[in-house]
Protein backbone atom coordinates (compact mmCIF):
# COMPACT_ATOMS: atom_id res chain seq x y z
CA UNK A 1 0.00 0.00 0.00
CA UNK A 2 1.49 3.13 -1.38
CA UNK A 3 0.54 7.03 -1.72
CA UNK A 4 0.23 7.14 -4.99
CA UNK A 5 1.93 5.87 -7.97
CA UNK A 6 4.64 8.86 -8.49
CA UNK A 7 8.20 8.43 -9.23
CA UNK A 8 10.51 7.66 -5.43
CA UNK A 9 13.11 5.31 -3.61
CA UNK A 10 9.84 4.14 -1.23
CA UNK A 11 7.82 3.31 -4.63
CA UNK A 12 10.50 1.80 -6.46
CA UNK A 13 11.28 -0.26 -3.37
CA UNK A 14 7.42 -1.35 -3.09
CA UNK A 15 7.71 -2.53 -6.46
CA UNK A 16 9.92 -4.75 -6.54
CA UNK A 17 9.36 -6.13 -3.22
CA UNK A 18 5.59 -7.03 -4.32
CA UNK A 19 7.76 -8.43 -8.05
CA UNK A 20 9.75 -10.72 -5.79
CA UNK A 21 6.42 -11.95 -3.43
CA UNK A 22 4.67 -12.66 -6.65
CA UNK A 23 7.71 -14.71 -8.01
CA UNK A 24 7.79 -16.56 -5.07
CA UNK A 25 3.86 -17.43 -5.39
CA UNK A 26 2.33 -14.94 -3.31
CA UNK A 27 -0.95 -13.23 -4.50
CA UNK A 28 0.07 -9.66 -4.47
CA UNK A 29 -1.95 -6.32 -4.75
CA UNK A 30 -0.89 -2.65 -5.05
CA UNK A 31 -2.70 -0.25 -3.58
CA UNK A 32 -3.01 3.23 -3.85
CA UNK A 33 -4.14 6.23 -2.10
CA UNK A 34 -4.82 8.41 -5.27
CA UNK A 35 -7.30 8.69 -7.82
CA UNK A 36 -6.33 7.84 -11.14
CA UNK A 37 -4.74 8.77 -13.89
CA UNK A 38 -1.99 7.18 -12.36
CA UNK A 39 1.85 7.84 -11.78
CA UNK A 40 4.48 6.48 -14.10
CA UNK A 41 4.96 3.97 -11.75
CA UNK A 42 1.18 2.13 -12.36
CA UNK A 43 2.67 0.90 -16.10
CA UNK A 44 5.55 -1.06 -13.63
CA UNK A 45 3.58 -2.76 -11.91
CA UNK A 46 1.02 -3.62 -14.74
CA UNK A 47 4.01 -4.98 -16.67
CA UNK A 48 4.69 -6.94 -13.92
CA UNK A 49 1.19 -8.72 -13.96
CA UNK A 50 0.80 -6.99 -10.16
CA UNK A 51 -3.05 -6.84 -9.76
CA UNK A 52 -3.67 -2.58 -9.42
CA UNK A 53 -6.30 -1.47 -6.68
CA UNK A 54 -7.35 2.18 -6.05
CA UNK A 55 -9.21 3.22 -2.58
CA UNK A 56 -8.79 6.93 -3.03
CA UNK A 57 -8.16 9.71 -0.14
CA UNK A 58 -10.36 12.48 -0.37
CA UNK A 59 -8.84 15.57 -0.59
CA UNK A 60 -8.79 17.80 2.51
CA UNK A 61 -7.30 16.95 5.97
CA UNK A 62 -8.15 13.18 7.50
CA UNK A 63 -10.38 11.49 6.20
CA UNK A 64 -12.52 9.56 8.38
CA UNK A 65 -14.49 6.90 5.55
CA UNK A 66 -10.67 6.14 4.51
CA UNK A 67 -10.35 4.02 7.61
CA UNK A 68 -13.61 2.07 7.06
CA UNK A 69 -13.34 1.79 2.95
CA UNK A 70 -10.00 0.51 3.41
CA UNK A 71 -11.43 -2.16 5.92
CA UNK A 72 -14.48 -3.31 3.80
CA UNK A 73 -11.81 -3.65 0.59
CA UNK A 74 -9.17 -6.04 3.01
CA UNK A 75 -12.38 -8.31 4.07
CA UNK A 76 -13.63 -8.26 0.59
CA UNK A 77 -10.33 -9.56 -1.21
CA UNK A 78 -9.22 -11.98 2.16
CA UNK A 79 -6.10 -9.59 2.52
CA UNK A 80 -3.48 -11.70 5.17
CA UNK A 81 -0.58 -9.00 5.06
CA UNK A 82 -1.33 -5.25 4.48
CA UNK A 83 2.00 -3.53 3.76
CA UNK A 84 2.41 0.64 3.85
CA UNK A 85 5.16 2.31 2.71
CA UNK A 86 5.74 5.94 4.07
CA UNK A 87 3.27 7.97 6.24
CA UNK A 88 0.21 8.64 4.19
CA UNK A 89 -0.50 4.40 4.04
CA UNK A 90 0.87 4.67 7.57
CA UNK A 91 -2.18 6.77 9.14
CA UNK A 92 -5.28 4.85 7.35
CA UNK A 93 -3.99 0.99 7.10
CA UNK A 94 -2.90 -0.22 10.20
CA UNK A 95 -6.45 0.40 11.98
CA UNK A 96 -8.55 -0.93 9.43
CA UNK A 97 -6.29 -4.01 9.06
CA UNK A 98 -6.62 -4.30 12.93
CA UNK A 99 -10.78 -4.40 11.88
CA UNK A 100 -10.25 -6.82 9.16
CA UNK A 101 -7.91 -9.06 11.37
CA UNK A 102 -5.05 -8.91 8.63
CA UNK A 103 -1.57 -8.52 9.94
CA UNK A 104 0.30 -5.15 9.39
CA UNK A 105 3.43 -4.19 8.54
CA UNK A 106 5.08 -0.59 7.56
CA UNK A 107 8.46 0.39 6.32
CA UNK A 108 9.56 3.63 7.12
CA UNK A 109 11.80 4.90 4.59
CA UNK A 110 13.45 8.61 6.12
CA UNK A 111 13.17 11.20 7.98
CA UNK A 112 9.70 12.18 7.56
CA UNK A 113 9.59 15.52 8.74
CA UNK A 114 6.25 16.50 9.34
CA UNK A 115 3.97 19.13 12.43
CA UNK A 116 3.81 17.52 15.58
CA UNK A 117 -0.37 17.13 15.22
CA UNK A 118 0.74 14.74 12.42
CA UNK A 119 2.90 12.66 14.37
CA UNK A 120 0.71 12.27 16.98
CA UNK A 121 -1.78 11.10 14.74
CA UNK A 122 1.03 8.45 13.32
CA UNK A 123 2.08 7.32 16.21
CA UNK A 124 -1.23 6.33 17.55
CA UNK A 125 -2.03 4.63 13.96
CA UNK A 126 1.24 2.63 14.08
CA UNK A 127 0.32 1.33 17.51
CA UNK A 128 -1.83 -1.32 15.53
CA UNK A 129 1.22 -2.07 13.23
CA UNK A 130 2.36 -5.82 14.47
CA UNK A 131 6.12 -4.63 12.87
CA UNK A 132 7.44 -1.68 11.99
CA UNK A 133 10.51 -1.66 9.35
CA UNK A 134 13.37 1.04 9.17
CA UNK A 135 15.25 0.55 6.11
CA UNK A 136 19.08 1.40 7.78
CA UNK A 137 20.55 1.65 10.97
CA UNK A 138 19.93 5.60 10.83
CA UNK A 139 16.19 5.32 10.48
CA UNK A 140 15.62 3.32 13.09
CA UNK A 141 17.32 5.77 15.80
CA UNK A 142 15.13 8.26 14.40
CA UNK A 143 12.01 6.79 14.65
CA UNK A 144 13.53 5.67 18.19
CA UNK A 145 14.02 9.40 18.86
CA UNK A 146 10.56 10.63 17.50
CA UNK A 147 8.64 7.39 19.36
CA UNK A 148 6.94 6.31 16.54
CA UNK A 149 6.33 2.88 17.51
CA UNK A 150 7.15 1.04 20.18
CA UNK A 151 10.33 -0.74 20.55
CA UNK A 152 9.67 -4.26 20.47
CA UNK A 153 8.07 -3.86 17.10
CA UNK A 154 11.17 -1.95 15.22
CA UNK A 155 13.48 -4.49 13.50
CA UNK A 156 15.90 -3.17 10.29
CA UNK A 157 16.04 -4.38 6.41
CA UNK A 158 17.94 -2.71 4.41
CA UNK A 159 16.37 -1.93 1.02
CA UNK A 160 17.42 -4.03 -2.15
CA UNK A 161 17.06 -3.47 -5.74
CA UNK A 162 16.80 -5.68 -8.92
CA UNK A 163 20.39 -5.32 -9.48
CA UNK A 164 20.23 -7.08 -13.22
CA UNK A 165 19.62 -4.01 -14.34
CA UNK A 166 22.73 -2.05 -13.58
CA UNK A 167 25.55 -3.14 -14.85
CA UNK A 168 29.14 -1.24 -16.47
CA UNK A 169 29.39 -1.54 -20.03
CA UNK A 170 31.65 0.65 -22.76
CA UNK A 171 29.06 0.18 -25.44
CA UNK A 172 26.33 0.91 -23.18
CA UNK A 173 28.60 4.09 -22.34
CA UNK A 174 29.36 5.26 -25.66
CA UNK A 175 25.43 5.21 -26.62
CA UNK A 176 24.24 6.73 -23.54
CA UNK A 177 26.49 9.49 -24.44
CA UNK A 178 26.01 10.03 -27.58
CA UNK A 179 21.69 9.92 -26.63
CA UNK A 180 22.73 12.54 -24.38
CA UNK A 181 24.35 14.52 -26.51
CA UNK A 182 27.34 14.50 -24.06
CA UNK A 183 31.71 14.35 -25.44
CA UNK A 184 32.54 11.01 -25.42
CA UNK A 185 35.77 12.29 -23.39
CA UNK A 186 33.76 14.22 -20.97
CA UNK A 187 34.15 14.16 -17.06
CA UNK A 188 30.35 13.78 -16.24
CA UNK A 189 28.94 13.95 -12.40
CA UNK A 190 25.48 12.90 -11.86
CA UNK A 191 22.48 12.55 -9.85
CA UNK A 192 19.17 11.33 -9.75
CA UNK A 193 15.96 11.83 -7.56
CA UNK A 194 13.11 14.23 -6.56
CA UNK A 195 13.61 17.94 -6.92
CA UNK A 196 12.99 18.58 -2.93
CA UNK A 197 13.88 20.44 -0.46
CA UNK A 198 15.56 17.36 1.54
CA UNK A 199 17.27 16.38 -1.57
CA UNK A 200 19.07 19.95 -1.79
CA UNK A 201 20.23 19.49 -5.92
CA UNK A 202 21.23 23.50 -5.75
CA UNK A 203 23.88 22.85 -3.27
CA UNK A 204 25.29 19.83 -6.45
CA UNK A 205 24.79 22.70 -8.43
CA UNK A 206 27.19 25.22 -6.55
CA UNK A 207 29.70 22.57 -5.34
CA UNK A 208 30.30 22.42 -9.46
CA UNK A 209 30.45 25.55 -10.18
CA UNK A 210 34.19 26.18 -10.24
CA UNK A 211 34.39 22.82 -12.26
CA UNK A 212 31.74 22.45 -15.18
CA UNK A 213 33.51 23.33 -18.38
CA UNK A 214 33.39 21.60 -21.97
CA UNK A 215 35.20 18.99 -20.44
CA UNK A 216 33.12 18.71 -17.40
CA UNK A 217 29.29 18.17 -17.20
CA UNK A 218 26.52 18.06 -14.63
CA UNK A 219 23.28 15.73 -15.14
CA UNK A 220 20.49 16.00 -12.86
CA UNK A 221 17.54 14.08 -13.27
CA UNK A 222 14.43 14.42 -11.58
CA UNK A 223 11.05 16.84 -11.15
CA UNK A 224 9.47 18.84 -8.60
CA UNK A 225 8.33 21.00 -6.18
CA UNK A 226 12.23 22.61 -6.13
CA UNK A 227 12.92 22.77 -9.90
CA UNK A 228 12.74 26.56 -9.79
CA UNK A 229 15.64 26.72 -6.88
CA UNK A 230 17.25 24.38 -8.91
CA UNK A 231 17.09 26.64 -11.92
CA UNK A 232 18.20 29.73 -10.66
CA UNK A 233 21.23 27.97 -8.93
CA UNK A 234 21.96 26.47 -12.41
CA UNK A 235 21.41 30.34 -14.26
CA UNK A 236 23.49 31.84 -12.00
CA UNK A 237 26.46 30.21 -13.66
CA UNK A 238 26.35 32.16 -16.54
CA UNK A 239 27.77 31.06 -19.70
CA UNK A 240 28.93 27.66 -17.69
CA UNK A 241 25.20 26.69 -17.52
CA UNK A 242 25.29 25.18 -21.20
CA UNK A 243 27.51 22.52 -19.33
CA UNK A 244 24.46 21.91 -16.98
CA UNK A 245 22.13 19.85 -17.81
CA UNK A 246 18.62 19.57 -16.22
CA UNK A 247 17.04 16.52 -17.52
CA UNK A 248 13.49 16.13 -15.43
CA UNK A 249 12.02 12.66 -14.37
CA UNK A 250 13.24 9.87 -16.82
CA UNK A 251 12.66 6.08 -16.18
CA UNK A 252 15.72 4.89 -18.08
CA UNK A 253 17.84 5.47 -14.74
CA UNK A 254 20.25 2.59 -16.08
CA UNK A 255 21.00 4.65 -19.15
CA UNK A 256 21.86 7.63 -16.72
CA UNK A 257 24.28 5.95 -15.02
CA UNK A 258 26.07 4.23 -18.18
CA UNK A 259 26.84 7.64 -19.23
CA UNK A 260 28.34 8.98 -15.62
CA UNK A 261 31.52 8.79 -14.34
CA UNK A 262 30.58 9.52 -10.82
CA UNK A 263 26.98 9.84 -9.24
CA UNK A 264 27.12 12.56 -6.14
CA UNK A 265 24.24 13.10 -3.81
CA UNK A 266 23.89 16.07 -2.02
CA UNK A 267 21.10 15.47 0.31
CA UNK A 268 20.38 17.65 3.72
CA UNK A 269 18.08 14.21 4.59
CA UNK A 270 17.81 10.79 3.52
CA UNK A 271 16.99 6.66 5.12
CA UNK A 272 18.73 4.75 2.90
CA UNK A 273 18.45 6.46 -0.99
CA UNK A 274 18.23 3.34 -3.84
CA UNK A 275 20.01 5.45 -6.31
CA UNK A 276 23.37 5.00 -4.54
CA UNK A 277 22.88 1.50 -4.62
CA UNK A 278 21.99 1.39 -7.99
CA UNK A 279 25.25 3.73 -8.81
CA UNK A 280 27.64 1.58 -7.24
CA UNK A 281 26.05 -1.43 -9.12
CA UNK A 282 26.39 0.06 -12.21
CA UNK A 283 30.05 0.59 -11.10
CA UNK A 284 29.78 4.51 -10.19
CA UNK A 285 32.51 6.23 -7.28
CA UNK A 286 29.63 7.86 -4.97
CA UNK A 287 30.37 11.27 -3.28
CA UNK A 288 27.55 12.25 -1.17
CA UNK A 289 26.77 14.22 2.07
CA UNK A 290 26.93 11.36 5.29
CA UNK A 291 23.67 11.33 5.91
CA UNK A 292 20.83 9.30 6.75
CA UNK A 293 21.85 5.68 6.24
CA UNK A 294 24.41 6.57 3.41
CA UNK A 295 27.29 6.36 5.74
CA UNK A 296 26.55 2.71 5.99
CA UNK A 297 26.30 1.99 2.50
CA UNK A 298 29.05 4.18 0.75
CA UNK A 299 32.84 3.38 2.32
CA UNK A 300 34.57 6.64 2.97
CA UNK A 301 38.01 6.11 0.99
CA UNK A 302 37.27 2.17 -0.54
CA UNK A 303 34.12 3.38 -2.67
CA UNK A 304 33.24 7.05 -2.99
CA UNK A 305 33.57 9.99 -0.28
CA UNK A 306 31.39 11.38 2.28
CA UNK A 307 31.41 14.79 2.95
CA UNK A 308 28.87 17.11 5.93
CA UNK A 309 25.85 17.70 4.81
CA UNK A 310 25.73 21.38 2.82
CA UNK A 311 29.32 21.42 3.25
CA UNK A 312 29.39 23.03 -0.89
CA UNK A 313 33.23 23.29 -0.22
CA UNK A 314 33.72 19.77 0.75
CA UNK A 315 31.57 18.34 -2.04
CA UNK A 316 33.58 20.44 -4.89
CA UNK A 317 36.68 19.19 -3.29
CA UNK A 318 35.91 15.15 -3.38
CA UNK A 319 34.47 16.25 -6.68
CA UNK A 320 37.31 17.68 -8.30
CA UNK A 321 39.70 15.20 -6.84
CA UNK A 322 37.87 12.51 -8.25
CA UNK A 323 38.25 14.85 -12.41
CA UNK A 324 41.51 14.85 -11.43
CA UNK A 325 42.17 11.16 -10.99
CA UNK A 326 40.18 8.98 -13.06
CA UNK A 327 41.85 5.56 -12.00
CA UNK A 328 40.68 6.54 -8.47
CA UNK A 329 37.37 6.58 -9.30
CA UNK A 330 37.44 2.98 -11.22
CA UNK A 331 38.94 1.76 -8.57
CA UNK A 332 36.39 2.95 -5.72
CA UNK A 333 33.13 2.45 -8.50
CA UNK A 334 34.40 -1.44 -8.75
CA UNK A 335 34.49 -2.33 -4.88
CA UNK A 336 31.23 -0.22 -5.06
CA UNK A 337 29.78 -2.77 -7.54
CA UNK A 338 31.05 -5.71 -5.71
CA UNK A 339 29.91 -4.93 -2.56
CA UNK A 340 25.89 -3.91 -3.85
CA UNK A 341 26.15 -7.10 -5.09
CA UNK A 342 26.91 -9.14 -2.31
CA UNK A 343 24.29 -7.15 0.04
CA UNK A 344 21.79 -5.27 -1.45
CA UNK A 345 19.93 -8.07 -3.54
CA UNK A 346 16.08 -7.56 -4.18
CA UNK A 347 15.68 -11.57 -3.36
CA UNK A 348 17.64 -10.78 0.34
CA UNK A 349 15.06 -8.37 0.68
CA UNK A 350 11.96 -10.52 -0.35
CA UNK A 351 13.61 -13.42 2.04
CA UNK A 352 13.87 -10.57 5.00
CA UNK A 353 10.34 -9.51 4.56
CA UNK A 354 8.96 -12.90 4.15
CA UNK A 355 10.27 -13.77 7.63
CA UNK A 356 9.00 -10.70 9.24
CA UNK A 357 5.43 -12.05 7.14
CA UNK A 358 6.12 -15.66 8.84
CA UNK A 359 6.79 -14.25 12.15
CA UNK A 360 3.61 -12.09 12.63
CA UNK A 361 1.06 -14.55 11.87
CA UNK A 362 2.13 -16.44 14.44
CA UNK A 363 1.50 -13.92 17.30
Amino acid sequence: MIGSFGIGGGERVALDLASGQKGRGAEVLALSLEEPPDGPMGTEYDARGIEIVRVHKRPGGVDPSLWVRLSREFVRRGINIVHTHNPPPLLYAPPAAKVSRARCVHTKHGANAMPARRRLLLRGAARFCDAFVAVSQATAEQARRDRDVDERKLSIIENGIDLARFAPSPEARAEARQALGLPADAFVVGTVGRLVREKNQAALVRAMAPLVSDKTHLLIVGDGEERAKVESAVAALGEKARFVSLLGARKDTPRIYAALDVFALSSDSEGLPLVIVEAMASGLPVVSTAVGGIAAVVVDGETGALVPASDVDALSARLARLAASPTLGVSWGTEGRRRALARYSAERMVDDYFAVYERIQRL
